[in-house]
């Protein structure tokens, strides 16, 4: 959540950059709900000052205290409601975006950082992933449609083992770089899904267990993000890399992307996750980024990056940077990873804070996406050769990936 003080302190700074996330009619509903609270506030603390008596009051005395505490009891009401209000209003309001980022709300409105690498050229019509694994039964999209509804699916065989090394290349260079490894839970409380931005904004993509009161999470981060949820943290920075199943309802994306495993209600992904002291947590941002970036290298595939514009980021996130990498069959480019600095949106949410000079403060957040099957379906379209065999990049098969497919 916003910092209510710096707000209050510079409410036309806010609402200018809230405005570029859409979101500047709900700053206005918030600062006039965080007035009246303010307003009933001191009006509830004169009361109290009022009630108290000192020595044995007079009759009349008597008489007057009785009205003022009915007065502070209706007060005290209006005050818890409007504290319900202020809370429920500060809970949709969104991380203002940094200044470096582009202005727009969608995702053709996000500006090219840097193009790296050669796109991938064919004298041969190139498949996409589906044709490519058709005739072997690598991925199978109707029986998972029989098990489990559209938008599943089955990699088998040699997809399947080649999925699992890139999970696996990716950790390991996590590891390497000083994250520490982790299996996070994916049922989690609304705490946790409320904590790290995900409610109420995008309650309409998340997957809930009514009968146990758990959710489902949609990213690794929700369960990286709350491991110190209501934590005092010694020592900055704390770097995690998390490997996790995860759960999207995909709810705006009907039409969208319905062939292959692009978009999935179900996948897995390897996420990286800091926490740090808040001046740094823009060159964590940049050095997660760089990162990410090594990952594509190392596995020879062209890319771009791109700086998301304000209005196409989430509720948490100030500063997101895309990796597009090339789709030959869809010749363009298409998102495979990100990065976000959330500064310390999240960390107000979740109670995670640091000492500093004897004073608590917000912690600020920052996450990446190191690895997801899009880097599967990548691969296999960018190293394919006119028989339909792909080569897999030597590096994968020290994690038990096979050196070709196919």
């Amino acid at each position: 959540m916003i910092d209510l003080r710096a707000a209050r302190a510079d409410p036309e700074g806010f609402r200018g950059a809230l405005a570029r996330k859409g979101a500047a009619e709900a700053f206005d509903e918030l600062m006039q709900a965080d007035a009246r609270w303010r307003e009933l506030e001191t009006q509830a603390s004169e009361l109290r000052a009022e009630t108290k008596t000192s020595g044995k009051p007079s009759p009349e005395e008597l008489e007057r205290l009785k009205g003022l505490k009915g007065t502070l009891q209706q007060v005290e009401a209006e005050l818890e409601q409007a504290a319900e209000r202020r809370q429920e209003l500060l809970a949709r309001v969104p991380n203002p975006p940094d200044p470096s980022v582009p202005d727009g709300d969608t995702e053709e409105d996000a500006v090219e950082v840097r193009r790296v690498g050669e796109q991938p050229s064919f004298s041969f019509q190139p498949r996409d992933h589906l044709e490519l694994a058709e005739p072997h039964g690598w991925i199978d999209l109707e029986r998972a449609a029989r098990v489990s509804g559209s938008r599943f699916a089955y990699r088998i065989g040699e997809v399947a083992l080649l999925e699992l090394a890139l999970y696996r290349f990716a950790l390991d260079r996590l590891v390497t770089r000083g994250f520490v490894p982790m299996l996070p839970p994916v049922l989690v409380r609304e705490e946790a899904m409320y904590g790290t931005g995900f409610l109420p904004t995008e309650e309409v993509n998340i997957y809930r267990i009514e009968r146990d009161d758990l959710y489902l999470t949609g990213t690794s981060e929700v369960g990286l993000a709350s491991f110190h949820m209501g934590e005092e943290l010694d020592e900055l920075p704390h770097r995690y890399a998390g490997y996790s199943t995860n759960f999207r309802r995909e709810s705006g994306a009907a039409g969208k992307d319905t062939r292959g495993m692009f978009r999935v209600h179900q996948f897995d992904k390897v996420e990286a996750f800091v926490f740090c002291e808040p001046e740094r947590s823009g060159e964590e941002h940049e050095s997660l980024l760089a990162l990410e970036e090594e990952l594509v290298q190392e596995l020879g595939l062209a890319y771009r990056v791109v700086n998301v514009a304000a209005g196409d980021l989430g509720a948490s996130a100030a500063k997101k940077y895309d990796i597009e990498t090339w789709f030959p069959a869809q010749e363009r480019y298409r998102e495979i990873t990100s990065t976000s600095n959330t500064t310390d949106y999240q960390a107000r949410r979740l109670g995670v804070r640091f000492r500093r000079d004897g004073k608590l403060e917000p912690v600020h957040t920052v996450n990446g996406t190191a690895m997801t099957a899009r880097w599967l379906i990548a691969l296999m379209e960018s190293f394919q050769d006119d028989a339909g065999a792909i080569a897999v990049p030597e590096v994968l098969t020290a994690f038990g990936a096979p050196p070709r497919l196919g």
